[in-house]
């Protein structure tokens, strides 16, 4: 699909391509950047603008150029890096008043400052404007949070949300114009891909993400501390859980069986899950969050690498029937499934082919691109 808009000009027709600027943090991590090339694709001059870095739970990750074709990646600094609230950029309305987007697009949720500030320069340039938003809890924020977000909700003109869950939340606080429905990132199928052949190792299992409480990862550890036979378990991230989980190890006398790895550029993120034999996110539900969406779930799938999830937030919608779910904190149910994998390599490859499927049928970053320049062309 091409979005163009045209407008005479004596006697002729210029024929003016759609310009659409975009702020996103989350753009620094590579691999997503095929999301971008594949908006342009469909004749869109496409504008991101990201920091040179973002700092987590992990540490800070630096801007990764991977996927830089057919469209602008530019870097702009940014004020309180790691502050998820308080971060702005600087420079941002020069650039976007040299750009002239007809639409802005808010890769930002609407109750942080980054987003206000993407929006009053939208609004000085009279363009339209959306947001992106994970938000599956109904949450009430303090002033300027609170009013910042109405304002936000009383002037962008549309809405894309990861879940049908997060849609739930904005209309219950009162957003009325149109909601999209669209995961924020999808995968590569050519890049997650199923191993070319098996390699023989203990059974592995994995956990790749945050290490901090509501993930349960501990409750991960306990239930592999039931199994029998040989296995290993990869642990892939950092986060103030760290201590504890080591701790926790080493007095279930399992420390030797487990492998706590350090962060990794995206782009390696394919061959771990070839050396795993299935991924679990055993996220728990706290009052102030649950599972947004979970997307090493759709990776490992892409993969071919079974997944176990619990039943927190959006993790059994993005599972659906190709892999196996508990509900939280059941360490008992969660080594159950993973004893079943451990002991069966048939089963482990039906759920791996299930896996893939799904993860195709739904979770491409070419449907996501698609989806996302319909919202595009809606508003243009």
């Amino acid at each position: 699909m091409e979005s163009w808009g045209s407008f005479p000009y004596g006697a002729a027709l210029i024929m003016v391509k759609l310009r659409v600027a975009m702020i996103s943090k989350a753009c620094i991590v590579g691999i997503y950047q095929r999301k971008l090339e594949l908006i342009a694709q469909q004749g869109i001059d496409l504008w991101v603008i990201v920091p040179p870095s973002w700092r987590d739970e992990r540490g800070e990750m630096p801007l990764e150029r991977v996927y830089t074709d057919g469209y602008r990646l530019e870097v702009l600094p940014i004020r309180r890096n790691g502050d998820f609230h308080l971060h702005s950029y600087v420079g941002l309305g020069e650039r976007l008043s040299a750009f002239q987007p007809h639409i802005v697009h808010i890769d930002e949720e609407p109750y942080n400052l980054a987003a206000w500030q993407m929006l009053f320069y939208a609004e000085r340039l009279k363009t339209k404007s959306l947001f992106f938003s994970w938000q599956n809890i109904y949450r009430a924020y303090p002033p300027p949070f609170g009013w910042g977000e109405r304002w936000v909700l009383n002037t962008v003109h549309h809405a894309i949300v990861g879940t049908e869950s997060a849609a739930q939340v904005w209309r219950e606080k009162g957003f009325t114009k149109p909601i999209s429905v669209i995961p924020q990132f999808g995968t590569d199928p050519d890049l997650f891909h199923p191993p070319d052949e098996r390699v023989e190792r203990p059974f592995t299992i994995g956990y790749f993400g945050r290490l901090v409480e509501e993930k349960g990862i501990a409750d991960l550890i306990a239930a592999c501390a039931r199994l029998s036979g040989d296995w290993r378990l990869i642990l892939l991230g950092g986060g103030p859980q760290l201590n504890a989980l080591q701790m926790q190890a080493q007095t279930l006398g399992i420390a030797d069986r487990i492998q706590f790895q350090a962060q990794v550029r995206s782009t390696e993120m394919p061959a771990l899950y070839h050396s795993i034999d299935v991924l679990v996110l055993p996220s728990r539900t706290r009052p102030n969050w649950k599972e947004q969406f979970g997307r090493v779930l759709v990776e490992a799938m892409c993969s071919g690498t079974p997944v176990i999830g619990s039943d927190s937030g959006a993790i059994p919608g993005v599972i659906g029937d190709a892999g196996l779910i508990f509900p939280e904190g059941d360490i008992s149910t969660l080594h159950k499934h993973l004893a079943a994998l451990h002991c069966d390599p048939t089963q482990r490859q039906w759920w791996a082919d299930q896996g893939r499927a799904r993860a195709i049928q739904h979770f491409t970053h070419k449907q996501v691109a698609l989806g996302t320049a319909q919202v595009y062309d809606s508003l243009w």
